[in-house]
């Protein structure tokens, strides 16, 4: 287990290394890349809940998220369905095709308002070439989304659901954010957060009540996630 924490403790450490490399570096303007000539890309914009690609559909685009979530889930033969994702702005979906990916092995919706930048495979194979800016952009999201992928494997393998749960919550609440005391959490529905860290929604429940009890999170107008929550997420 020692072994364990001082990995977990080293993807942490390059996490936070990406993050202030990528703010020390130019930062991706969505607005002037579309302004810029080229017509393989677009602004589409969805409603809450409306589907922006389903699992089996053709890949043949990358998005670019410019504003709102995009939650990502995928269903089994069986008909069980997990949430394996859900991105904000800055983040890209659908970036599976650029690796010879022939079909979506996911399902994206829109949880919010949202905004995406569609840009065609091809373009954006020729964009990654000549647009330092995005090449930048998307190396660093490539690079955080496989560390978060590790890290959610381990998690996965090692952790109880409260852990998980607690872990879900922080990372949900200081994605992308800097340093404070308290987060406010997306907006996103017990029943989400349990096909999120593979438990049931009334195991949720309990552990939400008992982080609320011990001061870990609040409703305020929305939930807020306190920074103590993270001492759940490193107690063994």
């Amino acid at each position: 287990m020692e072994k364990l924490g001082a990995r977990v403790a080293d993807i942490d450490d390059m996490r936070s290394r990406i993050v202030k490399n990528t703010r020390k570096n130019r930062t991706f303007n969505a607005q002037a890349f579309l302004d810029s000539a080229g017509l393989a890309r677009t602004i589409v914009e969805y409603k809450p809940k409306d589907t922006i690609f389903s699992q089996g559909d053709v890949c043949k685009d990358v998005m670019y998220i410019q504003k709102g979530e995009v939650r990502l889930s995928v269903v089994s033969q069986t008909g069980k369905e997990a949430v394996v994702a859900i991105l904000k702005p800055g983040d890209f979906v659908g970036e599976g095709g650029m690796a010879g990916q022939p079909l979506r092995i996911a399902t994206a919706t829109a949880a919010s308002p949202t905004a995406l930048l569609v840009i065609g495979l091809k373009e954006m194979i020729r964009e990654l070439q000549s647009e330092h800016s995005l090449s930048d952009r998307f190396i660093t999201y490539m690079l955080e989304r496989n560390i978060r992928i590790e890290e959610d494997l381990i998690d996965q393998l090692f952790n109880s659901s409260e852990k998980r749960l607690a872990r879900t919550l922080v990372l949900l609440a200081r994605y992308g954010k800097q340093e404070k005391p308290q987060w406010d959490v997306p907006k996103v529905s017990q029943e989400t957060l349990a096909e999120m860290i593979g438990t049931t929604r009334s195991r949720v429940n309990f552990f939400m009540n008992k982080f609320k009890k011990l001061g870990f999170i609040n409703y305020n107008g929305g939930l807020r996630v306190n920074d103590s929550l993270i001492s759940v997420v490193l107690h063994d």
